[in-house]
């Protein structure tokens, strides 16, 4: 049997500009997905998906031949499993060719919770498959890649896309104050497609590029929280003037004494909270109730 293994990840600045090029500042996540495969002297090709808790939340069965769907419980989940196996087979063509098996994933986070399931599966199959795992979301998903780049990291990055390729580098991002800080779940998925669709569409200058990577540098160097604070308040009224909404905090949280910022796409998923032990029940008591700690959920 063969096993392979991924983290999940959290954008921590840049957010959208990183797809026009931003150096962004990314966060690979201590919870992630595995992915194990079985050969089998079969033409068919197993798949099973199992959450956090081990309940299974998809199945399908595919012909290897040319993944041919047989049978599943989700069309539109296997549709899309069967667009980056045809990926895969198109990049290595030996791909399963001589045989099936039975496939089995499993996540250590909610699926919903916005860490990386597509992410981290898509490394996962890079992997098993021997190809490049850029490649294959460039020819199937799409986007940034920076989720990407965070699967196989062991440590904070800063990540950029230029010229065609990712550009990665190591970031000693380990703020002596990250007992202070927070990750709050805002209870609703937001689709990234769609957001990176839209935004695409708009046009961004040089100047804002620039400050976007200007911000990503000051915020990963702070010496203090309240240097911290400051900035993420400049990053989120930055961004918020570039898309024309309302940043979170002011919107939801204007009582709330720390700074907040959105993480990833704004509206949904997780947000950063700066505060003490009291922050948690804080959000809590807003009907937020999954609160990770720095060091609980960032690798």
């Amino acid at each position: 049997m063969k096993s392979f293994y991924s983290h999940g990840k959290l954008l921590l600045t840049a957010e959208y500009l990183v797809l026009k090029g931003a150096r962004a500042l990314a966060l690979p996540s201590k919870l992630g997905q595995t992915l194990s495969f079985e050969k089998k002297p079969s033409r068919q090709l197993i798949w099973k998906s199992l959450d956090k808790n081990g309940v299974p939340w998809f199945n399908a069965c595919f012909l290897v031949d040319d993944f041919t769907l047989i049978k599943t419980d989700n069309t539109e989940i296997a549709d899309r499993l069967r667009h980056l196996l045809l990926a895969i087979r198109h990049q290595n063509p030996i791909f399963l060719k001589l045989s099936g098996g039975n496939v089995i994933t499993r996540l250590e986070f909610e699926r919903y919770w916005g860490l990386g399931t597509s992410s981290t599966l898509i490394v996962n199959l890079a992997k098993w498959a021997g190809i490049n795992p850029f490649a294959l979301l460039n020819e199937t998903f799409g986007g940034s890649g920076y989720d990407i780049a965070c699967a196989n990291a062991k440590k904070a990055l800063f990540y950029s896309w230029k010229m065609e390729r990712p550009e990665i580098e190591d970031c000693d991002f380990d703020p002596n104050f990250k007992n202070a800080l927070y990750f709050v779940y805002l209870n609703q998925k937001i689709n990234s497609r769609q957001a990176v669709k839209e935004f695409m569409e708009k046009d961004i200058n040089d100047r804002e590029i620039s400050r976007a990577n200007e911000l990503s540098l000051l915020i990963s160097t702070s010496q203090s929280l309240s240097e911290f604070e400051l900035l993420l308040w400049e990053h989120e009224r930055f961004i918020g003037q570039l898309l024309s909404i309302e940043p979170i905090k002011e919107k939801c949280f204007k009582d709330f004494k720390g700074a907040v910022k959105s993480l990833g796409a704004w509206g949904g998923d997780f947000i950063l909270a700066t505060g003490d032990s009291s922050t948690p029940n804080y959000f809590k008591g807003k009907g937020y109730s999954t609160v990770f700690t720095y060091d609980e959920l960032i690798y």
